[in-house]
């Protein structure tokens, strides 16, 4: 047996568990690339083309691994990867961001939950069924590699990127219920990518705009993060997206004597990948690094050493480009300069190739079918799935308090009711969609009269208003916050109009207030004093009848706090 046979015998064994044939494909393929190809496969650089002139010249040039787009209309995303899968002699992994459900790469697949919303549920068979959808979805317009379930931790309210895309505070519940959406999206032919290594949710700080730091013991990190990653990699997680999160205590443990200024971000840092992921937790997967655009990747170091650097150091795929043409350039240089070997090369490339081997990829590049046909298209939204997403929604809607005993409301008893609708702008970088007017239909269909507060402009009038002239005109007030998570973003907080905090609830202990938020489990820091207040953790269709039939008592509460709506404040309680 050759040097690279010896090297591919690990493939046999868990998570890719290829046989004979698979790692015979995979070995074969290996050989017959060029140094150039090779570096290729470690690359999944981001769609920014449909046509096929540019991306035929594109995948001449450069061999990609993989590829990602960003969501569209099914029929699109679906037409774009087949022709992407036609040009490519090597066959694409094809990602996507399937967190909350299909809608993480179609605009018309199904927008389930996000996983903080199957938390609430307390349900694991929620989290089952979500990753069938996005699984399903996913797999009807091509994609075979989805960068989900994130396993981070919400262990600090203040950070403001994980926050509803974890599945709460507590480890063993998001260990039981990522294990349950791996199960789903692995029946649906699909890999997931378990980030974000090792561990985001304990700094207050968003690893897009710095190296964010994982602040754990070697001893809590153990029983948190790394229980739940030892827990999925034994259940057969095929990749893991290593973050750009420092782990200092990890890193000083296994690199005794390690300087402050030498600890790098999990992408950058080779204890963290070789020494705990692969020796410590068993991982014999492929790793992925998030994308490198990201300031917690670029300020850490050069980016011409990065790049060879992150391979160098146990990633095996190298995820989107500053500048796809500098970052090839930067690869191949460091092969040259010693940063990284042609070993080390061929071992990532030979699990990129394992990964595709074991969804069985090479042979559906065979028999033409690595992208479905149209009528696959017809899963996006299907029964099933809605009705899913609405028994999601009932599940999970959560009651935080009620110490005014306010619910159930009525238009017999608040028929005039002041509707203030916080954020609910869209776009950038949310995936949510707004709910004011699905919130303002259900209410005036209900029968009640409604004054919405115009967020665009100060009413000046209003803000010297007397009490009791405000209390004469308004029976109850009712704010909707939709302050989506998002990266790029140092804080998710209601920022009230200016000037005198024009739209803040001043009115509390005159008139009746009720506070829904359909996005972030955290607003009662800032509205402490309002005494109703739910939390909800998405903006789709199915939430918002589900919010409006239990604030009017046609249904029940049941959602389950997964983390703590209080922020660890006494007076949120009130």
């Amino acid at each position: 047996m050759n040097k690279l046979s010896t090297n591919l015998a690990g493939l046999k064994e868990k998570p890719f568990l290829l046989n004979d044939k698979a790692i015979e494909w995979v070995e074969k393929t290996l050989q017959s690339l060029s140094l150039r190809e090779k570096v290729g496969q470690l690359f999944c650089p981001i769609g920014s083309s449909d046509k096929k002139e540019d991306l035929e010249t594109f995948i001449k040039e450069f061999s990609p691994g993989g590829m990602m787009y960003r969501p569209n209309t099914g029929a699109k995303i679906q037409e774009t990867h087949r022709l992407l899968q036609e040009l490519s002699p090597i066959p694409l992994l094809v990602s996507a961001n399937l967190e909350a459900g299909g809608n993480g790469i179609a605009s018309d697949g199904t927008y389930f939950g996000k996983p903080l919303q199957i938390a609430a549920t307390d349900n694991v068979q929620m989290a089952y069924k979500l990753g069938l959808v996005a699984g399903r979805e996913g797999r009807a317009v091509g994609c075979n590699w989805a960068f989900a379930p994130v396993v981070d931790i919400d262990m600090n309210y203040r950070n403001p990127i994980t926050n509803v895309r974890t599945y709460g505070s507590d480890p063993i519940r998001v260990a039981n219920m990522s294990k349950a959406f791996m199960k789903g999206i692995h029946e649906s032919g699909v890999a997931v990518s378990v980030k974000h290594f090792p561990g985001d949710g304990v700094d207050d700080r968003d690893q897009h705009l710095l190296s964010s730091v994982n602040t754990l013991s070697t001893e809590e990190w153990d029983q948190t993060f790394g229980m739940v990653y030892k827990e999925m990699i034994e259940d057969g997680a095929k990749s893991i997206m290593a973050g750009h999160i420092t782990l200092p205590e990890y890193s000083r443990s296994l690199v005794p004597g390690i300087k402050d200024e030498e600890i790098m971000p999990a992408t950058l840092a080779p204890e963290l990948l070789n020494g705990l992921l692969r020796d410590k937790l068993g991982f014999n997967g492929l790793i992925v690094t998030d994308a490198t655009p990201m300031l917690g990747f670029t300020a850490a170091e050069r980016r011409e050493i990065a790049v060879p650097k992150a391979i160098a150091s146990g990633c095996d795929m190298f995820l989107f480009n500053r500048n796809i043409k500098e970052d090839y350039q930067f690869m191949l240089k460091g092969i040259e300069t010693g940063i990284l070997t042609i070993e080390r090369v061929e071992e990532a490339v030979a699990r990129v190739l394992a990964l595709k081997a074991s969804l069985g990829l090479h042979e559906q590049k065979e028999l033409g079918t690595l992208v479905p046909t149209e009528d696959a298209l017809s899963v996006l939204q299907q029964e099933e799935h809605k009705g899913w997403a609405q028994e999601c929604a009932d599940q999970s809607v959560t009651l935080v308090k009620d110490t005014q005993q306010l619910l159930p409301i009525s238009p017999e008893k608040f028929k005039r009711v002041r509707l203030n609708i916080l954020g609910d702008v869209g776009g950038g970088l949310t995936e949510g969609a707004s709910v004011t007017e699905s919130i303002k239909e259900a209410l005036t269909k209900a029968g009640f009269e409604l004054d919405v507060y115009d967020n665009t402009k100060v009413n000046f009038p209003e803000l010297f208003m007397s009490v009791n002239d405000f209390k004469a005109k308004y029976d109850l007030v009712i704010y909707v916050a939709n302050l989506e998570t998002a990266s790029n973003q140092t804080t998710v907080r209601i920022n009230w109009q200016q000037p005198l905090n024009a739209n803040a609830p001043w009115f509390v202990k005159d008139i009746p207030t009720l506070f829904i938020s359909v996005a972030n489990p955290y607003h009662l820091q800032d509205v402490p004093r309002v005494k109703t207040y739910i939390n909800a953790y998405s903006s789709n269709e199915y939430v918002v009848e589900a919010i409006v039939d239990k604030i009017l008592g046609k249904s029940e509460f049941k959602g389950k706090n997964p983390v703590d709506p209080f922020c660890g404040k006494w007076d949120t309680r009130l």
